[in-house]
């Protein structure tokens, strides 16, 4: 009971953060969120595999696709809808949007669009944990375009050098906006590079949030005990436009094959596959997890939409130089 009661906890999580993103690109075609979005749609497992690997007082950074990131740690929905309606009452009150969304309190340290951006921050708050004798791991998740900023070969070179706290969370989607890894990058295994840097790496099926749980957790469990950073590579398939919520397939940039090929992989279609083939009542369960999902977007919406837009004023708060 244990078991399917941690299942039933990975199922809803994926299921969540789909449905959250379903909806977003329903109503963004209303022109209200008047700001860029990137949806993790395909990609859900990742997010969800890790941080319940991870424990409250974690940390982590994200990158522009975070909103499966900040679901996943715990981070508010109605601040995350607000945020990006560009009201008051949303997370970065109202002024970064998709993209710069932040939870202190769930340990969600921040996104930043800025490909790379978050990664020598990351490592920065690993070796703050490292100075101060605190006891918090930090997690970074990026795409494989990093591997072609030097700041990511930077980082992965002093968090090795320093023995930091830090997991580095490659979620590997092959593309680059519409350039393939193999336009973009010599044929090697992107965990063989970190691996060359001095630390311990992995790989594995990022659109199986059991097998990311189990190798998240072992390199977490790990650098618990002192063994020094860990970088986990997972691959993935994107569904949806790079920026946006449409569907992007008559771009051909990846064939119809490809696209479909990579829809069978779904997490969140195979996993409640495996779950009913397991558990008799699964079918039941469900429909509980979708009506609940569904009554607290409804309410999230509600909640943005009936919020204040930020006064003029607060374009002048926060600000540091």
């Amino acid at each position: 009971m244990k078991e399917y009661n941690f299942q039933l906890n990975l199922f809803r999580s994926i299921l969540r953060i789909r449905r959250i993103e379903e909806r977003l690109a329903e109503r963004y075609v209303e022109q209200e969120m008047r700001c860029p979005m990137h949806l993790c749609v395909g990609q859900e497992a990742i997010a969800v595999g890790v941080c319940n690997a991870l424990v409250a007082s974690d940390r982590i950074f994200s990158n522009h696709r975070a909103h499966g990131h900040y679901l996943a740690k715990g981070g508010n929905l109605n601040a995350m809808i607000a945020e990006i309606y560009g009201r008051a009452t949303g997370c970065c009150g109202g002024r970064g949007g998709s993209m710069h969304l932040i939870d202190l309190d769930a340990g969600f340290m921040g996104a930043t669009p800025i490909v790379g951006g978050t990664v020598p921050i990351a490592v920065g708050s690993a070796w703050s944990a490292s100075l101060l004798n605190q006891d918090y791991v930090t997690a970074v998740f990026f795409g494989d375009g990093c591997f072609e900023e030097g700041v990511m070969h930077e980082s992965l070179n002093f968090a090795a050098l320093h023995n930091l706290p830090i997991i580095f969370v490659c979620e590997n989607n092959d593309f680059s906006v519409y350039t393939r890894l193999s336009e973009r990058q010599p044929e090697r295994p992107i965990y063989k590079l970190a691996e060359a840097h001095g630390m311990k790496a992995y790989n594995g099926n990022g659109n199986n949030v059991e097998e990311v749980y189990s190798i998240a957790k072992k390199a977490i469990d790990d650098l618990r005990k002192g063994g020094g950073p860990q970088f986990l590579e997972f691959f993935t398939y994107r569904w949806r436009e790079h920026c946006g919520p449409n569907f992007d397939d008559e771009l051909d940039y990846r064939t119809e094959e490809e696209i479909e090929m990579g829809k069978q992989s779904c997490p969140l279609l195979n996993y409640e596959i495996k779950l009913q083939q397991q558990y008799d009542g699964f079918a039941e369960q469900k429909e509980i997890f979708e009506k609940a999902i569904c009554e607290e977007i409804d309410a999230a919406f509600k909640f943005a939409l009936s919020s204040e837009a930020p006064p003029p004023e607060f374009a002048y708060e926060k600000i540091y130089a």
